[in-house]
């Protein structure tokens, strides 16, 4: 759902958005310019919908057990290491 919201500002600036944006574009420029700032992803659930694809976490496991194989023990304790 959409809410209504009025701002004020600088008759320059609102005359640079209507110039640059446009005038029926201005709401969803600032919608996804402020959006990054005031509305955070759920990391917890969505990492734990990713975990019931099965499939996807065989892969995931076998992709990092190939690269472990391919470094040098050295590489894989100083990594270890700094734990």
């Amino acid at each position: 759902m959409q809410k209504k919201l009025t701002i004020t500002v600088d008759e320059e600036v609102y005359a640079g958005l209507h110039r640059v944006i446009g005038p029926r574009k201005i709401s969803r420029f600032v919608q996804e310019i402020v959006r990054p700032y005031v509305v955070r992803p759920d990391y917890e659930s969505a990492y734990a919908e990713l975990a019931k694809d099965r499939a996807r976490e065989y892969e995931a496991l076998a992709w990092a057990e190939i690269n472990i194989k391919d470094m040098d023990h050295e590489a894989l304790w100083s990594l270890v290491g700094k734990l």
